[in-house]
């Protein structure tokens, strides 16, 4: 798709920014409640820790400061509650279509490949190399 490569940087950074947005949705969800909240069984180191990361670290990725280092650390996160939250569960089985885990693995490898890239253009990080470069 030749015409979208003149594109490619803002796609990315719109890419970026939606994935952070939509990962700080879950921080509210655990953290706050909001958008139907966490279920009671929750153990408190999943809802503080893992909501802390989803809020900091969407906010951080989707303004782009510190982005790949949020991202790796996000990227991290989804890795550990894809197989504590679905592998371990569904008993071993590590397929993400029958464990439920699809989300989980998306956002692993998309904030992996933020990580690797950086923030881009759209970016705080971006701006600060401007100003200071």
């Amino acid at each position: 798709m030749d015409f979208l490569k003149p594109h490619a940087d803002r796609i990315y950074a719109v890419m970026r920014i939606f994935a952070g947005l939509l990962f700080m949705q879950h921080g509210f969800q655990k953290l706050f409640g909001l958008f139907g909240g966490v279920p009671a069984e929750a153990p408190a180191f999943i809802v503080y820790v893992g909501g802390s990361i989803e809020l900091v670290g969407g906010a951080l990725i989707a303004l782009g400061l510190y982005a790949a280092p949020a991202a790796f650390i996000a990227s991290g996160m989804m890795a550990v509650a894809f197989f504590i939250g679905h592998v371990i569960p569904a008993k071993g089985n590590i397929i993400p279509i029958v464990n439920k885990g699809e989300l989980a693995v998306i956002y692993c490898w998309v904030f992996i490949v933020i990580a690797a890239k950086g923030a881009g253009i759209w970016s705080v990080d971006a701006s600060r190399a401007r100003t200071t470069g």
